[in-house]
């Protein structure tokens, strides 16, 4: 490797000694990867050196004031696990029209406190075909219905000017099949069509389906396509424009390398892995979680700690709470695999706690989302633009004395208004009609009740809905890692069906919570329920960046369960300590102070960041009052 570098590079400065010391850091384990995977391949030797050679050009690409950015990052240390990072997600188009229209809407974010932006896809992808823009046809040119590539170095250099972060997607499994690659497999050039799997009949295709599970039954059944202008069945396991790569061949592997470098070097600070669970199959296997898959995360982070130290992983691995735990990195590699996972197990566990009121199912999975290695984080959130699974296991609930498929068929009906007692106003997405097996769409208001209690006029039944939001809320942003908030959630935005009326969109329901801002009727400021849940969002972020024992340092310990709809977890560092306290019971709720006492300290008063009041703890006999859906985040006065 080091012989690759010292041939390509003639201008041997400070900057490259600095890169060239991290590439010999770094060789060992960049080599034993790669051949880990492909060394038994033909073109072994002659890929790896082209591997090494994108590494080497990543860093010569990359502008000096990226590599700057770098350093102080670097000098900084675990940079992305500060607690004053707070985040939003957000289609361009649905949000502010063009790249352009979101620099203009910067000041709007600054004010609310948000300093960390995730566009959703803003790649080329076909329209009527682009999966939300997760079918890319081109992973290098911004699709014209956002802008240009020139917009979105111009944002971002507004960005930095505000000391902003920037996160995009990176779709790592698949491209569509109006992909440059993908046309020249159909049209026969055997290079390409070792890009994919592509197979003459059914033989393989039959024995990869027999343990493969449907992404999508209902509206793109089974994993294969048969593409009548190659005559080829073609693994499509997202949607049937969806090709899957195919990474058996390194050739794959390095092209999509030099893709993730372009990414960084347009300035992104995380690159968001999309479905990295799924990039690596196998016959009589689920073709998810491999380990290979594993491996060439692996290989991308130590490729990327090379050339540009400054960014981050995050892996969309939205998977049983076991298996996002291994996205992290294992054995040699832990902590070396993705910076971030989605912390998806514990958003689904308090819309479980919502809906029961009963948090000692989200209380089970906490010791296992505790492995979480030092120096990684999560991305904490209540929505995204994704539907909501139930995906954590059977045993959790078990533990909590349900039983499993009633309990998520209650969760199912409550959360889709089919259950009497339910306010919430969402949908089932993609059910399996075999297993019954179901997620959930709808808008974080919705799903706490605003929508049905506006319908209603009910002022009661709107005062509860934004306290059940702003619980939620809460609690993600208190966790540990960076919280994202979903556009819309900040203006307490409802379902919004206008996307029934779009053929391209109609089939999915997960585009009911993917809104349509309208700023004209935001900025008249008649929307009295979006401008309260906006105010208490901004307070929420204020409060939290101002607090460094929020800062994810590994600091969180949860408070024993005295009562089972408070859920509640302390978190400390020398000289802060703070209660954080969350009531998702319908009924007042009380805690015995004996649980802040239990660590062995002394607790004598307390301070609630959030209301703003001061509490004098009483004996163990006595208790801490809880309203309904009421939280606190007290810090102990010392």
């Amino acid at each position: 490797m080091a012989e690759i570098a010292n041939e390509l590079v003639v201008n041997k400065d400070a900057d490259f000694q600095a890169f060239y010391t991290r590439l010999i850091a770094n060789a060992a384990a960049i080599e034993s990867l790669f051949m880990s995977i492909y060394g038994a391949h033909p073109q072994r030797d002659q890929q790896f050196k082209q591997l090494v050679t994108t590494i080497v050009l990543a860093h010569q690409n990359r502008r000096a004031a990226l590599k700057k950015i770098d350093e102080e990052k670097l000098h900084k240390g675990n940079w992305h696990l500060s607690q004053e990072i707070v985040g939003m997600s957000l289609y361009v188009d649905r949000f502010a029209g063009k790249i352009q229209d979101v620099g203009q809407r910067l000041d709007y974010l600054n004010d609310l406190g948000v300093n960390f932006l995730h566009l959703m896809p803003i790649f080329e992808s076909p329209l009527g075909e682009s999966d939300g823009g997760y079918a890319v046809s081109d992973f290098r040119k911004i699709d014209p219905r956002f802008g240009k590539l020139e917009d979105l170095h111009s944002l971002k250099m507004d960005m930095e000017q505000k000391g902003m972060y920037l996160m995009l997607d990176f779709v790592l499994n698949h491209t569509s099949h109006h992909h440059e690659w993908a046309l020249k497999a159909k049209a026969g050039d055997p290079v390409y069509r070792d890009f994919y799997y592509m197979y003459d009949d059914r033989q393989i295709p039959d024995q990869l389906d027999a343990t493969m599970p449907e992404i999508f039954p209902e509206s793109s059944p089974g994993n294969f396509t048969y593409i009548n202008e190659c005559r080829q069945w073609v693994m499509t396991v997202f949607h049937h424009y969806q090709w899957d790569l195919n990474y058996t061949n390194p050739a794959v592997f390095n092209a999509m390398l030099d893709n993730l470098f372009f990414y960084a070097n347009l300035g992104v600070d995380i690159v968001r892995i999309d479905a990295p669970a799924f990039i690596w199959k196998k016959i009589g296997t689920t073709c998810q979680n491999l380990p290979e898959a594993h491996t060439l995360l692996c290989l991308l982070k130590q490729c990327l700690q090379v050339a540009a130290p400054g960014v981050a992983l995050l892996g969309e691995a939205i998977v049983a709470p076991a298996e996002i735990m291994k996205y992290f990195g294992q054995g040699l590699y832990t902590g070396r695999e993705c910076d971030f996972a989605y912390n998806a197990t514990q958003m689904a566990l308090q819309w479980d706690a919502l809906a029961t009121g009963d948090t000692r199912v989200m209380l089970a999975a906490q010791p296992l989302l505790a492995q979480k290695p030092k120096g990684s984080s999560w991305i904490t959130y209540t929505r995204c633009h994704d539907d909501i699974g139930l995906g954590y296991d059977d045993n959790m609930i078990a533990s909590a004395g349900f039983q499993p498929y009633a309990h998520r068929k209650f969760l199912k009906e409550y959360y889709s208004g089919v259950h009497p007692d339910s306010p919430a106003t969402g949908a089932l997405f993609s059910v399996n009609p075999k297993t019954q097996d179901a997620r959930i769409s709808g808008s974080l208001a919705s799903l706490c009740g605003l929508e049905k209690a506006q319908k209603e006029n009910s002022s009661s039944a709107r005062s509860i809905a934004i306290r059940k939001i702003m619980l939620m809320q809460a609690h993600s942003f208190m966790l540990g890692g960076i919280p994202i908030l979903f556009y819309g959630d900040e203006q307490g935005l409802v379902n919004d069906y206008s996307y029934l009326s779009d053929p391209g969109k109609s089939y999915d329901n997960r585009w009911m919570h993917r809104p349509i801002i309208n700023w004209e009727l935001w900025e008249k400021g008649n929307n009295q329920d979006g401008q309260e849940i906006y105010n208490a969002t901004q307070q929420l972020i204020r409060i939290r960046k101002k607090l460094p024992a929020l800062a994810d340092f590994g600091n969180i310990r949860w408070l024993t369960p005295h009562n089972i709809h408070v859920a509640g977890f302390m978190r400390e560092i020398p000289g802060q300590t703070i209660y954080c306290l969350f009531n998702y019971g319908s009924t007042t709720a009380y805690l015995t102070w004996f649980a802040f006492r239990e660590s062995g300290r002394s607790v004598k008063q307390l301070y609630d960041h959030w209301s703003g009041n001061k509490i004098e703890t009483g004996p163990d006999h006595e208790y801490l009052i809880m309203d309904p859906y009421q939280f606190f985040l007290l810090e102990v006065v010392e």
